[in-house]
């Protein structure tokens, strides 16, 4: 019960942290990505309170085998670029500025009734399923040649 508590309380922080720094709204996050049109800088320092933080809890977390509720901590994996990274980020950028939204600001969406963001949830989930058919039709195609 204490884990879901701090489960539900840790997704309620980041989706209000969502909506108070505008990262729900499509345009101001395309105007980020906007760099050599009508740039709008606001959202980096919503990244830098983010990856500030997160390098402090990696820090902490190294000295640490269990976490405060008492599950372990995982440990990082080998941190490697390959081709389905490389594929995998350039996607997800690709959809990030087309749609102006991601996994997470897209469920935020849901909540005040934004048609787009559930287009863009399901469109993400057909992705998602069709992917690993994708994949082995492109690895038996590799193989034949």
């Amino acid at each position: 019960m204490q884990r879901a508590f701090f489960s539900f309380l840790a997704g309620a922080l980041f989706g209000a942290g969502l909506l108070v720094s505008g990262m729900v709204d499509t345009t101001k996050v395309q105007g980020w990505l906007d760099v050599f049109g009508d740039w709008d800088p606001t959202l980096a320092f919503v990244m830098g309170g983010a990856i500030i933080p997160m390098a402090v809890a990696w820090r902490i977390a190294k000295r640490r085998e269990t976490a405060v509720l008492g599950t372990p901590i995982p440990f990082r994996t080998e941190m490697r670029v390959d081709r389905d990274l490389v594929l995998g980020s350039l996607l997800f950028g690709a959809g990030w500025g087309l749609a102006g939204l991601c996994p997470g600001p897209a469920l935020a969406s849901l909540g005040f009734g934004g048609s787009g963001g559930l287009i863009f949830l399901l469109a993400m989930m057909a992705g998602m399923f069709a992917t690993p058919a994708i994949r082995t039709r492109i690895e038996r195609l590799a193989a034949a040649t």
